[in-house]
C-alpha cells in the first residue's frame, strides 16, 4: 500500500480545512434541520462565543457551505441556510453521529466493566 500524502491536493486535507475546528461541524449539523437565525444558532450551541460563531459562519459562507441571507428591515434579520454542497454533508454527518453513538456506548461499557471488576 502506498504511503498517504497530506497536502493541498488531498481530499481529507480539504475536508479538514473546510470543516475543521470545534464549531463548524456543529453549525452545519444544526443547519441540517433547516434555516436558522444567528441567535437560534447561539441558543442551540451555547458554548460558542458570538465572535467565534460570526467567524465560523463567514468561513462556511466563503467556502460555499452556507448561504447568508440579509433582510432589509429594522431590526436587521439575517438567516443562514445550507447550500446544496452543504446539504450533501447530511449522510456523512449522520454516519459520524452513528459512529459517535457507538463509541460512547463502548466507552460507557468499558468504564462500567472497569468499575465492577
Amino acid at each position: 500500500m502506498a504511503t498517504r500524502r497530506f497536502d493541498e491536493k488531498c481530499a481529507v486535507q480539504v475536508i479538514l480545512k473546510i470543516l475543521g475546528g470545534k464549531w463548524k461541524t456543529l453549525i452545519v449539523y444544526t443547519l441540517l434541520d433547516g434555516t436558522k437565525r444567528f441567535n437560534e444558532l447561539r441558543r442551540i450551541i451555547p458554548d460558542v462565543t458570538q465572535r467565534m460563531l460570526t467567524n465560523q459562519l463567514r468561513e462556511l459562507e466563503k467556502d460555499k457551505i452556507i448561504i447568508r441571507k440579509v433582510y432589509a428591515q429594522v431590526p436587521p434579520k439575517v438567516e443562514y441556510t445550507l447550500t446544496p454542497i452543504g446539504e450533501a454533508l447530511k449522510p456523512i454527518l449522520e454516519e459520524l453521529e452513528a459512529w459517535g453513538a457507538c463509541y460512547l456506548e463502548k466507552m460507557k461499557t468499558k468504564i462500567a466493566k472497569q468499575k465492577s471488576g
